[in-house]
């Protein structure tokens, strides 16, 4: 936490050019499936 990201840039010789805020689990899609459906294919396995 001391680091800043500017001095972790130039420690590393590169330049920041943009960035972007992702949220945790933003992005992620998941498969919605109907329950009674889900149920039915697992019972006929």
């Amino acid at each position: 936490p001391d680091l800043t990201v500017e001095q972790a840039a130039k420690e590393a010789g590169v330049e920041i050019t943009g960035y972007a805020r992702v949220a945790v689990g933003e992005g992620v899609e998941k498969k919605q499936e109907d329950f009674a459906a889900e149920v039915a294919k697992t019972l006929a396995g």
